[in-house]
């Protein structure tokens, strides 16, 4: 049946099905998350880290209708010039993306979904999200935090973005039963910097500890994802009071034009980058390449179980 919507790249078809270790990777943050060059050549730095550190990428986007798991070069190229006019495809999304044939970068929860449907059980993003600050008025809450409850996929970030409520994000996620593990770390990271005021469910200091408890919980049939937070290197990390006062600005421009839904991320997330001079597009770079050697690793350790 999904052979009719799914296409999977050979090579991640193979490795799959040798049980080699994949790791699945999102193609909103070619589309949205920075600039064309920048934007192809960190993709594709990324899936190089991946093979690096011995595992296989598996880049996921929906291409001219297609659930595409494993995108070629061309097709990261693509999505990158193509840039804001892709459509930002969450999971109400995808079968309207799909009827219609056209082109979609997935998000966190999507990109859960294809990779699920694949059979892939570690992903690497940036940072998930979560509940919005002012979400007690808004009710403006990610998508990915209910996919983490329903789909069995971890997913390795180096925690919720800052410009989301940590503390209500961090409640949301214990009300569902989503673990929160902290990778070498007794509190939440918060995206930018390596620490917040939050703290995580389960510190574990290694990625064989990760896998091991990862097969315990699917193979007990107990649902849903895990969050493996992973801290930004202390190199790459930004001063905690100047992300403080970029995002402080950027929210409240945001009110001031408007701004909400699923337009808010990439537009605080722009003018975040913005006020920092650029310096937090360069730790967020960072922060994706080392949870791409953290998911991989574990991919690896799953493999190996």
């Amino acid at each position: 049946m999904l052979e009719k919507y799914l296409d999977i790249h050979p090579e991640v078809a193979e490795a799959i099905a040798n049980n080699r270790p994949v790791v699945a990777l999102e193609s909103t943050i070619i589309s949205h998350g920075m600039p064309y060059p920048q934007n192809v050549e960190t993709a594709l730095k990324v899936e190089q880290t991946v093979r690096d550190a011995g595992a296989i990428p598996a880049t996921i986007a929906i291409i001219k209708g297609r659930l595409t798991v494993g995108l070629t070069e061309e097709q990261v190229e693509f999505l990158g010039k193509e840039g804001l006019s892709v459509t930002k495809a969450s999971r109400r999304d995808i079968p309207f993306i799909v009827a219609a044939g056209k082109t979609g970068a997935t998000t966190v929860a999507s990109t859960m979904i294809l990779a699920a449907m694949a059979g892939i059980k570690v992903f690497a993003t940036g940072g998930i999200g979560g509940v919005h600050r002012g979400a007690q008025q808004t009710f403006d809450i990610s998508a990915d935090l209910q996919e983490l409850a329903n789909t069995d996929v971890a997913v390795v970030c180096a925690g919720a973005k800052s410009i989301l409520d940590l503390g209500l994000t961090r409640e949301y996620l214990e009300t569902f039963g989503v673990p929160v593990v902290g990778y070498q770390t007794d509190c939440l990271p918060a995206f930018y910097t390596r620490e917040s005021d939050f703290s995580i469910d389960y510190r574990l200091d290694s990625s064989e500890a990760i896998a091991t408890a990862l097969n315990a919980k699917w193979g007990m049939g107990l649902k849903g994802g895990v969050v493996i937070a992973n801290p930004i290197p202390e190199q790459y990390a930004m001063p905690k009071a100047d992300i403080d006062a970029a995002i402080a600005q950027a929210l409240a421009e945001a009110e001031q034009q408007g701004v909400g839904g699923k337009e808010s991320t990439p537009f605080l997330l722009a003018r975040v980058c913005e006020l920092t001079g650029g310096n937090s597009l360069d730790s967020n770079i960072q922060l994706v390449l080392n949870n791409a050697r953290l998911a991989s690793g574990i991919a690896r350790d799953l493999c190996a179980e």
